[in-house]
C-alpha cells in the first residue's frame, strides 16, 4: 500500500483502523497475562497447601513414633533419667536425627528485671565517668536486646549471669537473679534431621524443611 496515495480520509480511516488492532492486541496481551498470573497463583497455592497438610501429617506421624522409639530405647538400655528426646540411628544409607531443646522463656518478672538493669547500668556508667564506651557497659547493653518476636534471648541473658563478678554489687545481683526467677520452661521443641550417604559414601543432609510447619 502507498500511502503517499492515499486521501486524507483513507488515512484517518488507516490510522484508527490501525490504532484500534493496537488495542486489541494490547488488550489481549493483558488478559492472557492475568490468565496466567491467575493460573500460576492458583496452581502454586494448591500445591502449597497439599506440601503442608502433607508436612503436618508427617511431622505428627514421626513425633509419635520417634517419642515411642525413643520410649522402647530407654527401656532397653535401662535409662533411667529423665532426658530430653534425642538420638541418632542410621542404617548404611540413611540416618535419622532427633533433637529435643526445652523451650526457655521470661514471665512478667523479666520485665521489671530489664528496667531495673537499665536504670542500673545509667547510674553505673555516670559514676565510672568514662561513657558509653566502656566494654562492659556495652556488652551489657547489648544481651538485653530482643529478638524479632519481642522476647528476650536465654542465652544472652544468661551471659548476664556471668557479669556478676565485673559489677560485684548486691544491686546488679538482686536484678540478676529476678531474671533468674523470671525463667520458665514452657514444654519441648523436637526437630527432626535427615542424611544419605552420598556418591563418596559421605553423609549429605536431606532438607525437608518441615520443622517450622
Amino acid at each position: 500500500m502507498d500511502i503517499d496515495k492515499l486521501s486524507t480520509k483513507e488515512r484517518e480511516a488507516l490510522l484508527h483502523a490501525l490504532s484500534a488492532k493496537k488495542k486489541q492486541e494490547e488488550t489481549a496481551r493483558r488478559k492472557n497475562y492475568q490468565k496466567m498470573r491467575t493460573r500460576f497463583i492458583s496452581s502454586v497455592e494448591k500445591r502449597l497447601r497439599k506440601y503442608v497438610k502433607d508436612g503436618q501429617a508427617f511431622k505428627s506421624w514421626l513425633r509419635d513414633e520417634a517419642e515411642s522409639y525413643y520410649k522402647a530405647l530407654k527401656e532397653y538400655g535401662e535409662l533411667k533419667r529423665d532426658e530430653q528426646l534425642g538420638f541418632t540411628v542410621n542404617n548404611d544409607t540413611f540416618r535419622i536425627q532427633v533433637k529435643g531443646n526445652r523451650v526457655k522463656r521470661f514471665d512478667e518478672r523479666a520485665d521489671i528485671a530489664e528496667k531495673r538493669l537499665i536504670d542500673y547500668l545509667s547510674k553505673w556508667i555516670k559514676q565510672r565517668g568514662d561513657g558509653e564506651r566502656n566494654p562492659i557497659y556495652k556488652l551489657a547493653m547489648s544481651l538485653l536486646q530482643r529478638n524479632e518476636y519481642g522476647d528476650l534471648d536465654y542465652k544472652s541473658i544468661s551471659r548476664l549471669y556471668e557479669l556478676e563478678e565485673d559489677f560485684n554489687d548486691t544491686e546488679y545481683t538482686e536484678i540478676m537473679q529476678l531474671f533468674r526467677e523470671s525463667n520458665t520452661v514452657e514444654g519441648n521443641v523436637i526437630r527432626f534431621y535427615f542424611e544419605e550417604k552420598d556418591e563418596l559414601n559421605k553423609w549429605k543432609r536431606i532438607e525437608p524443611s518441615f520443622n517450622q510447619i
